[in-house]
């Protein structure tokens, strides 16, 4: 049994090693025509990429960056580095450098807000110098934060992700991938304080010691009708938009419809002509929308199986009940499936630990593995075990433990041994009578010689 544990885990390491790699979209997807450069559709509870175009490219996340920047805001939060309620003093390094164009709350140096009302502000009108408020709030400088939103990039296992600045103003070495941020926002949703912030259509910032009263509202569509109306989404839980001329226009948004959460990205949209529609439609938003649908419609969840019959057979020795035992797959995998998709398509590949096993053959015993896997992806593995037991047959085996003794080398050079000692017992034995044998001849010969002589006389 130990021999078949090791080769199981060399037959299963491959499949393990797969699961390492980025995930790739599920069998054939259809052409969505899709009005951007990058796109992906991520099944959160169950971690599979429903659409990839481009998912893994380098691109441009503009302002999709903030959702970092809240993630470790939310991560100091749950630590008690901060809370909600914490205020924070502008500092002059923190809004000093940010563009003109970029600033939307117009924060002074000396002003104090809370880490909510930041969040808030950042999260819904894509104010950039929250972005850097809250990032001295959580490390004490930019720089330090943006070394720290690289370092979570790793820990999330995003391989085409690196950030420069903590809002999304345009560098050649500030970037990521649709997949990507699907892996930022997925980690963002686990906190229900970020959910909060992302549902909300408006939001009213008290009067601070520098300030008035201040309004913001929020420039994803599906949410909010006040910058873009007639693309509103009733699935749609939050997410955020992007816009810089080398970026385009951009969005992550999250979903949900009954028990399924899905994440989409759109990269590198923009206006565009819709049949049918006089003013041109932003794609960001519209694409968005189809790609949630898209994926809410057209997948389900499918349990895998393949025990409904023996799938292969293994030799048996040993016994004289039978000579072979049938194996059938133990066990399911379920996964996220097209719903146009046959599972009766879904290849199946055996693995046999041995071609042949000596009896006694338990049922239920582990003998081999079988895996799944559809158009080169793999699904998974199920266990291939005996359907019955074999008993052994004691005859054959102690006649074979008796045979298999002699084979022993110890056995065979004790018997060469013995053999090697009766030989020399069986030559000795002849030489010695070889030799006595002469010496009676000798004798013999001696005293006829004295006879003769005397007879003479």
């Amino acid at each position: 049994m130990k021999k078949y544990s090791f080769l199981f885990l060399l037959l299963a390491l491959p499949m393990a090693l797969s699961m390492l790699l980025p995930v790739s979209a599920i069998g054939k997807q259809e052409d969505l025509d899709l009005f951007c450069t990058n796109a992906a559709l991520l099944d959160v509870n169950h971690g599979d990429l429903l659409y990839d175009m481009g998912a893994r490219e380098r691109a441009y996340p503009a302002s999709i960056t903030k959702v970092m920047t809240a993630l470790l805001v939310m991560e100091a939060i749950e630590g008690g580095q901060l809370s909600l309620d914490t205020v924070v003093t502008v500092s002059e390094s923190a809004i000093q450098s940010i563009p003109i164009e970029y600033v939307k709350g117009g924060f002074q140096a000396g002003e104090q807000v809370t880490v909510e009302q930041l969040l808030y502000c950042m999260m819904l009108e894509s104010d950039c110098d929250a972005s850097n408020i809250l990032a001295e709030a959580v490390d004490g400088s930019v720089a330090d934060f943006v070394a720290h939103m690289n370092r979570k990039a790793g820990e999330l296992e995003c391989q085409g992700t690196h950030f420069t600045n903590t809002y999304g103003l345009h560098d050649e070495n500030h970037y990521s991938t649709a997949y990507d941020i699907t892996l930022w926002m997925k980690a963002a949703l686990e906190y229900d304080e970020f959910r909060a912030v992302i549902a909300t259509a408006q939001y009213t910032v008290p009067a601070t010691n520098l300030s008035g009263e201040r309004f913001f509202y929020n420039k994803n569509a599906l949410i909010s009708n006040l910058y873009y109306s007639g693309y509103y989404y009733d699935k749609c839980i939050g997410g955020k938009t992007g816009t810089t001329d080398d970026a385009g226009r951009c969005l992550v948004a999250a979903a949900e419809d009954g028990d399924e959460l899905l994440i989409s990205v759109v990269l590198g949209s923009g206006p565009m002509e819709v049949e049918g529609k006089e003013q041109l439609q932003q794609g960001q938003f519209r694409e968005s929308t189809r790609l949630l649908e898209y994926g809410f419609n057209n997948f389900q969840r499918v349990t895998i199986t393949r025990d409904s019959e023996p799938v292969a057979k293994v030799k048996v020795t040993m016994s004289r009940q039978t000579d072979e035992v049938n194996l059938k797959a133990q066990g399911s995998i379920v996964r996220t499936l097209p719903k146009s998709m046959d599972p009766d398509d879904i290849e199946s590949r055996i693995s046999l630990f041995a071609e042949e096993v000596e009896a006694p053959v338990k049922e239920g015993q582990l003998m081999g593995v079988m895996t799944l896997s559809y158009e080169g992806e793999v699904y998974g593995t199920l266990d291939l075990v005996a359907v019955t037991s074999v008993e052994r047959s004691e005859l054959l085996y102690k006649k074979q433990q008796f045979f298999a003794f002699f084979q022993t080398t110890g056995v065979k050079l004790a018997l060469g041994a013995a053999a090697l000692l009766i030989a020399l017992v069986v030559l000795k034995l002849a030489v010695f009578r070889k030799k006595r044998g002469g010496a009676r001849v000798g004798a013999g010969a001696r005293s006829r010689g004295n006879y003769r002589g005397i007879r003479r006389q």
